[in-house]
């Protein structure tokens, strides 16, 4: 597929060097060479993408004390995932509407001059047979060094970003990220972490779930994780035949519920009669029933990200979607036009979790995978601050 203006062909970087080439599905993580080998400079800027089933998101970030600073950010609905479910390939069409949209990132990464970068794709790719036919794509058409992450690292990265929501109280903590292709559940037990290092324990889990046995600090524990190939774009298309809209939803639930049975903590769950059990949801599907809940008919993430809502609230919300059918969902403003489409299955799959761990300590984090590749990085490279969140 050739450019579709010879501005956008691949070129050097204002740095006067060139973005490395993508490695291959099982080749080491690509990273942009630093411009020297000494401790990076705080004030120097990261990116992080996050290629998923349904969007396309990137955020240029610098560290701020603990926490990072948005200098800038991106995000479009480019359905790579498109027809996955039926054919098992990437089709033509979403490959094309993809390139554009990396081509878009690939000029913000020139314009502030990032060299510290990570950019992955999730689901769509790890399960299309001609993944690394897009890859080659993607290098041939912008120079971007993307790489496919397998499912434990993504729920890693979950897991990181959700670190400053994680209360001091919280002894038991589920972190559920429901994405286009997939959905990651990370069981938490923080009971041997002092209450002021919870927050911490979690960021330093993104150098892997099983830690190391010299590790100096207290360590949060991960009792299981799964990843589940259903999220709001494949489970959506897997009951696409089934005409009624409330018989859809339901079946879409209860399948997903099904899903669970291999994830241990499912057979004793925890419930709203434990103070200490706290759950985090990050995901499109979460902020949109969030600001559905607060009635915001414009967006606004900062009455969004770390709102409480109780099981009662969400399932409001959700009888309130069923009710307006797909003709009134399609309108309201609260859910949007690139979200109603998909709203029913995320809201299938979140009613089943509150099904099996209701809870009146469901945070909202408008936050996710992008952001815990960018603490990682930060992280690694020893430019946060190590203060409290």
């Amino acid at each position: 597929m050739p450019p579709d203006d010879p501005a956008d062909r691949p070129g050097p970087l204002s740095n006067g060097a060139r973005i490395p080439a993508a490695q291959s599905r099982k080749g080491p993580a690509p990273v942009a060479p630093p411009r020297d080998r000494t401790r990076p400079d705080s004030a120097e800027l990261y990116a992080a993408l996050d290629l998923g089933t349904n969007s396309c998101r990137m955020l240029i970030a610098q560290p701020k004390g603990n926490q990072l600073h948005v200098v800038d950010s991106f995000s479009k609905s480019v359905q790579l995932g498109n027809g996955l479910e039926q054919s098992g390939r990437l089709s033509r069409a979403s490959m094309a509407r993809t390139i554009g949209a990396l081509k878009i990132c690939r000029r913000k990464l020139e314009t502030h001059d990032v060299t510290r970068m990570r950019l992955v794709a999730t689901e769509a790719c790890r399960r299309a047979t001609n993944a690394s036919e897009f890859i080659r794509l993607v290098e041939r058409e912008t120079d971007l060094p993307l790489e496919i992450i397998e499912p434990e690292e993504e729920a890693r990265l979950a897991v990181v970003s959700c670190a400053p929501l994680v209360s001091t109280k919280a002894e038991q903590l589920l972190v559920v990220d429901i994405g286009g292709g997939s959905t990651e559940l990370v069981w938490i037990d923080l009971t041997r972490v002092p209450r002021h290092d919870r927050a911490r324990a979690i960021m330093r889990l993104h150098a892997g779930f099983q830690g190391t046995a010299d590790d100096p600090f207290p360590r949060a524990k991960v009792v299981d994780w799964i990843s589940i190939p259903l999220g709001v774009a494949t489970l959506k298309d897997q009951f696409r035949d089934v005409t009624d809209d409330a018989a859809r939803f339901a079946l879409m639930s209860w399948h997903f519920e099904e899903c669970l049975a291999e994830f241990s903590p499912y057979a004793d769950a925890a419930g709203d009669s434990d103070p200490g059990f706290q759950i985090i949801g990050t995901s499109g599907t979460v902020t949109t029933v969030a600001a559905t809940h607060l009635n915001l008919r414009r967006y606004d993430r900062n009455k969004v990200d770390g709102l409480r809502m109780t099981t009662d609230q969400i399932d409001r919300v959700i009888r309130s979607y069923l009710a307006l059918g797909p003709d009134g969902r399609r309108n309201d403003p609260r859910i949007g036009r690139d979200r109603h489409a998909l709203i029913m299955s995320g809201a299938a799959i979140l009613q089943a979790l509150l099904r099996v761990w209701p809870t009146d300590r469901l945070s909202v984090a408008d936050r996710g995978l992008r952001e815990g590749l960018l603490y990682a990085q930060m992280s690694k490279d020893g430019v946060l601050d190590d203060g409290p969140f």
